[in-house]
């Protein structure tokens, strides 16, 4: 099936919000259940993926993960750490896999373990591209790109840190064989009981760097133009949906992120298209990071860029990057998102939801645990009442 010709369904995948009513008091808010398709969940506070670099050198997540994920399961819906989908994905140390039978057990735990608390969770299938060090892929292999242009970047390897490898420009067979990695790690990760995967097309990774001018200088139909260099992203899209119904699958993008050492030309017309040619897939959602990773606010060039990417979107919108419960309420109550995903708030606060919904004082994320570790920094943050009771010296 041709990657633009995919027919999108009637419907919008996501319940968007009360349709002509005006009145704040019946507006939809943060913490109103959603339908995303046939899932109906509990709020619109969504956890961002985050990478934590916790399980062992095989990519097997232990018994801590399972306990991580489990206390958060009060989100709306968590998105996993992003999960590499075959050996060749990984960029750094003691990251999940969804690739071996081993993988899948863990995440299966992890999964049941969610669902246990009343929880929904997706998968992040992810492939870091030029994002890697030769020491992390088989036999010392380079790492793969869509072009031989190395990033001016860093990964985290044995050692500690240290400048990513020289890519080398893939061939046809390794386009097509790692979009059927995709496909393989989306049937693996349904194999796990996730409710879904979510696309990692964000971030500089390798779906980003398919779309960017700057980091694809192919001469081929996944090169040149706009429309080629969205090629990549929906031939992923195409096999991922061949495993899960549309409304269980997300894509996430960065359009103005320069992360990982990311340009391009027009980012506007390259995000432009990606979205409308995207949008023809009616996936679940549409998940877009908005803020710099440096936290600076957006100039003007970018946010025409993002505006243009909301007003091309018609269905389910996930906003991502410096929101607090205000904003985040604010976003969803104007119609601007119908979700908000938070990453470092969810990291220090299992419960946020929650402290979001009362305008609690939230818990400060320790940055020195947030990389590799124990239980430290990772699964001791206390819950609201749990703090209280401290507090008021009640057991």
């Amino acid at each position: 099936m041709a990657a633009e010709g995919r027919a999108a369904r009637a419907g919008l995948p996501c319940e968007h919000r009360i349709h002509g009513q005006d009145d704040s008091t019946t507006m939809r808010n943060l913490f109103d259940p959603v339908q995303l398709g046939a899932l109906r969940l509990a709020n619109r506070v969504f956890m961002a993926p985050l990478t934590r670099n916790r399980a062992d050198g095989e990519g097997v997540h232990g018994d801590l993960a399972m306990k991580y994920y489990a206390q958060r399961a009060s989100a709306g819906l968590i998105v996993t750490e992003a999960t590499q989908i075959s050996p060749m994905g990984k960029g750094y140390i003691n990251t999940p896999g969804i690739h071996s039978a081993r993988q899948v057990a863990a995440w299966r735990r992890i999964v049941d373990a969610v669902h246990g608390e009343g929880g929904h969770i997706f998968l992040q299938l992810w492939h870091v591209g030029r994002i890697s060090h030769s020491s992390l892929l088989p036999d010392n292999a380079p790492p793969l790109a869509p072009s031989a242009i190395r990033a001016n970047a860093q990964t985290f390897i044995a050692t500690g840190f240290a400048p990513v490898s020289e890519p080398t420009e893939m061939s046809q067979a390794e386009i097509r064989n790692t979009i059927a990695d995709y496909r393989e790690a989306a049937q693996n990760a349904k194999a796990a009981g996730f409710d879904g995967v979510e696309i990692h097309a964000a971030n500089g990774y390798l779906i980003d760097q398919f779309l960017r001018s700057g980091s694809n200088q192919r001469a081929d139909r996944f090169g040149g133009s706009a429309s080629n260099r969205v090629r990549f992203l929906l031939r992923v899209t195409e096999e991922v949906l061949g495993v899960w119904d549309s409304t269980r699958v997300g894509v996430r993008i960065s359009p103005t992120g320069a992360f990982n050492d990311m340009k391009d030309d027009n980012p506007e017309q390259t995000f432009g298209t990606a979205v409308e040619r995207l949008s023809a897939y009616n996936i679940g959602y549409l998940h877009v990071v908005e803020a710099a990773q440096d936290g600076r606010e957006s100039n003007e060039e970018e946010h025409a860029v993002l505006q243009r990417v909301r007003r091309l979107w018609k269905g389910c919108y996930v906003v991502n990057g410096g929101y607090d419960g205000p904003r985040g309420n604010a976003a969803v109550r104007s119609g601007y998102a119908d979700a908000v995903a938070y990453g470092r708030a969810f990291l220090a606060n299992p419960d946020l939801p929650h402290r979001l919904r009362i305008g609690a004082t939230l818990n400060v994320p320790d940055h020195q645990t947030f990389y590799g570790g124990d239980s430290k920094g990772y699964t001791d943050y206390p819950y609201f009442e749990s703090l209280n009771n401290i507090q008021a010296g009640r057991p």
